[in-house]
């Protein structure tokens, strides 16, 4: 995972997005994580004929090559599904930056390498009307340095240590046991033959 996220920005200034409006239930009937990209924002980028709604951010011009959302408060809630996460990734969206975010959707962004800064209400003010712009704004996020920046203006943003170690390096929380299997064997080893068996169970 590179330590820089860089992309042009946009709005969706829309506070309280749950996971159900990131990804319709109608799309989670897939069996693998392909194809998500169709069901990711269906409701608001595309009406029931079918056809693109062009009053919707992400199908304007210069922002239907977006890889940056600049969001309103609390997106996220809602339920658990992870397949929000993953629709958000085909769609292309490598960050979202907003005030708050709902604790398992900011879990879930951090497993699958989808970077979420929080910023201050004054700096998100800022950054929600650069990414209005006509043109746009391109955003540089910098991870290591907790730092955004978009054309003259930079901010700092916060990030857990965890969330910025795994999303820098590239791991989750499979991997990161991984880096303690040799201890985990060891004490598998101090286990009496019973007591494995019990703990297999």
């Amino acid at each position: 995972m590179p330590k820089l996220v860089t992309g042009l920005a946009a709005p969706l200034p829309l506070s309280n997005v749950d996971t159900d409006v990131i990804m319709p239930k109608r799309f989670l009937i897939t069996i693998t994580r392909e194809g998500l990209a169709e069901g990711t924002f269906a409701d608001l980028r595309i009406d029931d004929t079918g056809a693109n709604r062009p009053d919707f951010v992400l199908n304007k011009d210069p922002w239907n090559e977006a890889t940056v959302l600049v969001v309103g408060d609390n997106f996220g809630c809602g339920s658990s599904r992870e397949h929000a996460v993953w629709g958000l990734n085909q769609l292309g969206i490598t960050a979202i930056i907003g005030t708050s975010f709902a604790g398992i959707f900011y879990d879930n962004a951090r497993k699958n390498g989808l970077t979420l800064p929080i910023v201050t209400p004054e700096a998100h003010a800022t950054l929600m009307e650069l990414a209005s712009g006509d043109k746009g704004v391109d955003i540089l996020i910098d991870i290591e340095q907790l730092k955004i920046t978009a054309g003259d203006f930079s901010a700092p943003f916060q990030m857990d240590a965890a969330t910025q170690s795994s999303l820098i390096k590239g791991e989750d929380d499979t991997l990161d046991s991984l880096n303690y299997s040799d201890n985990i064997r060891a004490y598998e080893n101090t286990l009496s033959d019973a007591m494995r068996v019990s703990v297999l169970k």
